[in-house]
């Protein structure tokens, strides 16, 4: 029998849907230059049900990038832009009295929507920060005692500024450890910067996706087939004792007061699937681990004050990790 025919039509289901995704990168390409990692992080996390942290300095476009994937997606997408005196409410939904009924009606939230654009998250209270957590755990927001869940795909992208602290509240550790990615966005090489800028001098509005040719080219379907695919990439033992073994390094390392968490050892055993079946294959290899390994765990660890002083990085302790723990042939 011929696989991409078969009953179900799973094979083939999938074989569409990982084309589909692969075609995000050209699409997004359109709008966004020099940013691949970036929307290979985002698929990833799409796959795997899971919210990303987006970290980069004022201008490198992180916000274009999430509006540009929205389209070309076809998802819905919102922004909250994050400031000192936003509500929870502002974020989740309130209470409406409607005084035509005498009654209270609930009205949702921007956090109603496939795409969450969270905009400078650490500028806002912790009290504020905190309401996404059910959403983000839960896929869920409870008012008034009353749980209503969110749209499925269900995906935050939260922005900070990595060198502005004046202003700012850091992310608690549990509400990092929520993201399931940390994706830090660079600053473009200097032929992705002339690219950028002859764009605009073409005229590219980035306020408009579709006069910049971004169309659709995948949808909710995809990502359903592509899930149920992911879901069936294989894992050996192998495999999930380098994974174990890798977290574990963390907790011991003298360079860390905090270590990853068996949630986050988890987060890198789904995003390594995802990684390895996006690139053709139905089971991991370390590779896939190693290559998950920085965006999964960044987030995840704190650096001793000490370390800190000497200029030690969360990615390099981790990279020294990776180079000296046995990897499974």
């Amino acid at each position: 029998m011929d696989p991409t025919t078969d009953n179900a039509g799973n094979t083939g289901d999938a074989d569409t849907a990982r084309a589909s995704l692969e075609a995000l990168r050209a699409e997004i390409a359109k709008a966004v230059v020099g940013q691949d990692p970036a929307v290979t992080g985002l698929v990833v996390a799409l796959l795997c049900r899971g919210h990303v942290l987006l970290e980069g300095v004022p201008g490198v476009a992180k916000t274009l990038l999430v509006r540009a994937l929205a389209s070309a997606l076809e998802l819905d997408t919102k922004r909250v832009q994050f400031t000192p005196d936003l509500m929870p409410s502002d974020v989740t939904g309130s209470l409406v009295y409607d005084a035509r009924t005498a009654e209270f009606s609930f009205q949702p939230g921007p956090v109603f929507t496939n795409l969450l654009l969270a905009d400078e998250i650490n500028r806002t209270p912790p009290k504020t920060q905190s309401s996404l957590l059910e959403a983000m755990e839960e896929r869920q927001v409870t008012v008034d005692g009353t749980p209503r869940p969110l749209p499925d795909p269900f995906l935050v992208a939260a922005t900070q500024n990595p060198v502005e602290y004046e202003g700012t509240y850091p992310l608690p550790e549990a509400q990092l450890d929520r993201f399931l990615l940390k994706l830090t966005i660079p600053l473009p090489s200097r032929q992705d910067e002339i690219d950028v800028l002859t764009r605009h001098a073409e005229g590219f509005n980035p306020r408009d996706l579709h006069a910049a040719g971004v169309r659709p080219v995948a949808g909710p379907a995809d990502l359903e087939a592509a899930r149920a695919a992911v879901a069936k990439t294989t894992v050996s033992p192998e495999i999930t004792a380098y994974v174990v073994d890798i977290c574990r390094a963390t907790r011991e390392s003298p360079s860390l007061s905090l270590g990853v968490s068996p949630r986050g050892a988890t987060a890198l055993l789904a995003t390594a699937r995802a990684w390895a079946w996006l690139t053709g294959r139905d089971y991991v290899t370390p590779d896939d681990v190693k290559a998950l390994a920085l965006p999964t765990l960044r987030h995840r660890v704190q650096l001793r004050p000490e370390a800190e002083m000497e200029g030690v990085t969360p990615d390099s302790v981790i990279n020294a990790i990776l180079a000296h723990v046995p990897v499974p042939r």
